[in-house]
């Protein structure tokens, strides 16, 4: 091969690398590897599915992060059991135990820990590493179905008098089975937020036979997120601060005490 088709092949390669990956793309597949789904079960049949994302490991136990509002007894009908399912690399299941519960609505978190795994962690964002416009990405599990990923953009993020972060808005669109999924920055690839709820419209159809139908349709900007702040606090005042690779750095850290607007 003479020196001419060398230099060809050699400026093809730098032009297209091999398996190049976007930022959002790379952080997406990261981001999977720690999210997982969660199922509350009443006499082992499953009654509610959401999102979580493992946060924290200690030797073979993975601690995962949701809400509050998943994982409540209220309106079950019988004892409540809990397990993750697992998508990645491989589908499977794991039973879990709740550890921590906020109280709703100040504060939507639940901790619940898995025994006998060691899951991939979730780096934690601090609170000055999120602001308004930053590119997100928002991994879920609709209907509790299979893992599922949407983007956007950070839409608000309030703080109070303090700098305290107490509540924080995206554009990314979810549904239902999208509560406790986590909200991952690009290019960082960190968790910057906690989906806790979203705000629908209702928006009507005409149907053939003339008899009105609707459904409620997600509304742009308003998905609802606990912040890093709301998110470090908690995780700290749960006894796994140290685990998840935290410090006390901040306010919102230092009490267990959060408000955040619903």
């Amino acid at each position: 091969m003479n020196r001419q088709n060398l230099l060809v092949l050699a400026l093809v390669a730098v032009s297209f690398p091999a398996f190049a990956k976007s930022d959002k793309s790379r952080v997406v597949h990261k981001a999977l590897r720690e999210s997982v789904r969660v199922e509350v079960l009443v006499r082992g049949q499953v009654q509610r599915a959401a999102s979580g994302v493992v946060v924290a490991v200690e030797g073979r136990t993975s601690y995962v992060l949701t809400n509050e509002h998943v994982i409540q007894r209220e309106g079950l009908k019988g004892a409540a059991s809990f397990q993750i399912v697992v998508e990645r690399p491989t589908l499977h299941r794991l039973p879990a135990h709740v550890v921590a519960e906020g109280r709703v609505p100040d504060e939507d978190l639940a901790l619940l820990a898995v025994d006998g795994e060691a899951l991939t962690p979730a780096a934690i964002a601090s609170e000055d590493q999120i602001d308004v416009g930053d590119d997100v990405v928002v991994v879920g599990a609709p209907y509790g179905r299979s893992l599922s990923v949407s983007a956007g953009i950070v839409s608000q993020l309030e703080v109070d008098d303090q700098d305290v972060q107490r509540s924080m808005k995206t554009d990314a669109p979810i549904g239902y089975g999208a509560s406790g999924g986590g909200v991952f920055d690009v290019p960082s690839g960190k968790l910057v937020g906690l989906v806790e709820g979203y705000r629908t419209a209702k928006v009507a159809f005409g149907g053939i036979s003339r008899d009105d139908f609707s459904f409620d349709v997600p509304m742009p900007g308003e998905t609802f997120l606990a912040p890093p702040g709301k998110i470090r606090g908690f995780l700290m005042h749960s006894g796994i601060g140290r685990l998840a690779g935290l410090r006390r750095s901040s306010p919102m850290s230092e009490s267990p005490q959060q408000t955040a607007q619903q």
